[in-house]
C-alpha cells in the first residue's frame, strides 16, 4: 500500500527524473498533462513571461498601472477571464465594492530648513489624504510611538508629525495626530529598506501621510529646527473592482482544492513581480491542466484590492456559507514568486520557525514545497506567517494553507546571499511597490522554478483522493 509518507517520497524522487530542462517542449496543447511531469514540461517561462508581457502592455496603456478600480486593472481581468472561459472553465467575474485609491501626481517631502534645502526620497502611503504644508516637525518617540493619543500630548498644533513603524497600524498613528492637530504625518521605518505601506480603505482623514527609510528617519529626528515640506494629491472614492475565480468542470466538489495569487498592482507602477509573477504562473498552470480530469475540483482565484488591504480575497471567503467553506480541502498562495535577489521562502506551516503555525495540513503542505526544492538539490527556508497575503482569511478560518514567496521590502543577508546568490546588504526587490517593477524587474531563474512548482503542487493535490495529512509529517526524503 501507498501510504501519503511514502507517496510524497515516491514524488519528490520522481522529480529527479523529469526536471524541465532535460525535455524538449511538447505539443502542449493537444495532450492531458496528467503528471508532474508532463504538466511541468508545458508550463514554459516563455508561456509565464507572455502573460507578464501582456500585463506590461496594459499597464503601459493606462497610466502604467493596473491598480483595483482603475481601467488597467479591468482589462487585466478581461485578459485573466478570456483566456480560462477559452480553455473550458468555469469561471465567475465576482464584483465587489471598494475604496479606491490614486495618487494623482508624486508626493513631494522637501527640508526647508535648516540648510542645506532640497528633496527626500519618501513613498506615499496608500489611501493618504491630500495636501501641501510647510511645517515645524515633531517627533514621536516612545515604546509604541503613536499609537496612543497620550504620545501627542502638548503636539504644537500644525505641526508635523514624525514617528517610526512599529507597534500598531499606521492607520492609527496618523488618526492620533490628525486629532493632535498634525498638519501631516511622516513614518519611518523601523527596519533597513524602503516602506511602502497601507492605512487601509477605511482611512478617510484628509491628512498628507507619507513614508521614508529608517537611515532618513533617525537623521530627521536629530536635525535641529526641522521645517519640512509635505505635499500629496490622491483621490479616494467607491468603486466596483472583480475577482476572477475559475473553476474546473470535474472533480470532487466536497474537496475543492484553491489556487490564487492578486492580480492588481499598487499604483506606483505596473505589478509585474508583485503579483504578476504569482498571477501569470498560476494563468499558465490553469490552462496546461485543462484538459486534465481531477479527482479534487480545483478553484483558481485572481484577487482584486489585495493592495487595498487583502479586500478582494476577504470578501469572497467571507461571502461563503459555513458549507461551502467546508468544502476547500486546502489554499495554495503565489505572491512575488520572481523577486530579483530572490529568496526561497516557503510559507512556515508548521511554525517550527517562528512559532505560530498554520490551520492543521498546513504543515505537509510546506514539506511538499521543500520537498519539491530539495529534490532539485536546492535550498530553502521558512517565512513567517504575517497575514500580509490572501492565505489570511482562509488561515482565520482553519483551512490548510501553504505557497511561495519570493521576498519583498525585506534586505537579503549574507548567509542568504551565500546559498541563493544575489546581493547581500540589498532588497530581495528593489522594486517593491515601486514604478520600476517592471517586465524586466524579475529573476527568470527563480520565476522558471517557481512556476513548475506551482504546477506541481497544484496537480499533485488535484489529483489526491484525501484531505491534507495531519501531523506527524512527512519527511522530505533522503535521495540515494
Amino acid at each position: 500500500m501507498v501510504t501519503i509518507r511514502s507517496f510524497l517520497c515516491i514524488s519528490a524522487l520522481a522529480a529527479l527524473l523529469f526536471l524541465p530542462e532535460a525535455w524538449a517542449a511538447p505539443a502542449c496543447g493537444k495532450r492531458v498533462n496528467n503528471t508532474q511531469q508532463k504538466l511541468t514540461e508545458c508550463v514554459t517561462l516563455d508561456a509565464v513571461r507572455a502573460h507578464q508581457a501582456a500585463l506590461q502592455a496594459i499597464a503601459d496603456a493606462n497610466g502604467g498601472i493596473r491598480t483595483s478600480g482603475a481601467p488597467g486593472y479591468d482589462e487585466s481581468v478581461d485578459y485573466v477571464a478570456g483566456l480560462l472561459e477559452a480553455a473550458g472553465y468555469e469561471v465567475t467575474v465576482q464584483p465587489f465594492v471598494i475604496r479606491t485609491f490614486i495618487s494623482l501626481s508624486p508626493a513631494v517631502l522637501e527640508q526647508v530648513a535648516p540648510p542645506p534645502a532640497g528633496p527626500i526620497v519618501n513613498n506615499i502611503m496608500s489611501y493618504s489624504g491630500s495636501g501641501d504644508v510647510i511645517a515645524s516637525v515633531t517627533v514621536i518617540a516612545d515604546a509604541t510611538p503613536g499609537c496612543d493619543a497620550a504620545d501627542f500630548a502638548g503636539f504644537p498644533a500644525g505641526d508635523i508629525a514624525l514617528i517610526s513603524r512599529g507597534a500598531c497600524t499606521f492607520a492609527l498613528k496618523a488618526t492620533n495626530a490628525w486629532n493632535a492637530g498634525a498638519s501631516g504625518v511622516v513614518i519611518y521605518n523601523n527596519v533597513p529598506g524602503t516602506l511602502n505601506g497601507t492605512l487601509g480603505s477605511t482611512f478617510t482623514l484628509d491628512i498628507p501621510v507619507t513614508s521614508v527609510t529608517q537611515d532618513v528617519g533617525l537623521l530627521l529626528t536629530v536635525t535641529p529646527g526641522l521645517v519640512l515640506r509635505l505635499k500629496t494629491d490622491t483621490l479616494r472614492g467607491e468603486g466596483t473592482t472583480y475577482n476572477v475565480l475559475a473553476e474546473t468542470p470535474r472533480g470532487n466538489p466536497d474537496r475543492v482544492i484553491m489556487v490564487g495569487a492578486h492580480l492588481d498592482s499598487v499604483n506606483a507602477g505596473p505589478g509585474i513581480n508583485d503579483n504578476g509573477s504569482g498571477s501569470a504562473a498560476i494563468l499558465e498552470t490553469a490552462l496546461q491542466m485543462a484538459r486534465v480530469r481531477p479527482v479534487n475540483k480545483v478553484r483558481f482565484a485572481w484577487w482584486g484590492a489585495h493592495e487595498s488591504g487583502l479586500v478582494g480575497s476577504d470578501y469572497y471567503i467571507e461571502g461563503l456559507s459555513d458549507e461551502e467553506r467546508a468544502r476547500i480541502a486546502l489554499y495554495l498562495d503565489f505572491h512575488m514568486i520572481g523577486s530579483p535577489n530572490y529568496v526561497r521562502f516557503v510559507y512556515d506551516g508548521d511554525g517550527s520557525e517562528f512559532s505560530l503555525a498554520g490551520p492543521d495540513g498546513s504543515a505537509a503542505i510546506e514539506a511538499f514545497f521543500q520537498g519539491f526544492y530539495a529534490a532539485r538539490g536546492l535550498g530553502s527556508e521558512p517565512t513567517q506567517i504575517d497575514f500580509s497575503s490572501d492565505y489570511a482569511g482562509f488561515f482565520d478560518h482553519g483551512i490548510p494553507f501553504g505557497g511561495l514567496f519570493t521576498g519583498a521590502e525585506g534586505i537579503k543577508t549574507a548567509e542568504q546571499a551565500a546559498i541563493y546568490g544575489g546581493v547581500a546588504g540589498q532588497q530581495y526587490d528593489p522594486c517593491y511597490h515601486l514604478a520600476c517593477d517592471t517586465y524586466d524587474n524579475v529573476s527568470l531563474e527563480v520565476l522558471d522554478l517557481n512556476a513548475d512548482a506551482a504546477a506541481s503542487a497544484t496537480l499533485h493535490y488535484a489529483m489526491m483522493g484525501m484531505r491534507v495529512p495531519e501531523p506527524p509529517l512527512p519527511p522530505i526524503c533522503t535521495m540515494p
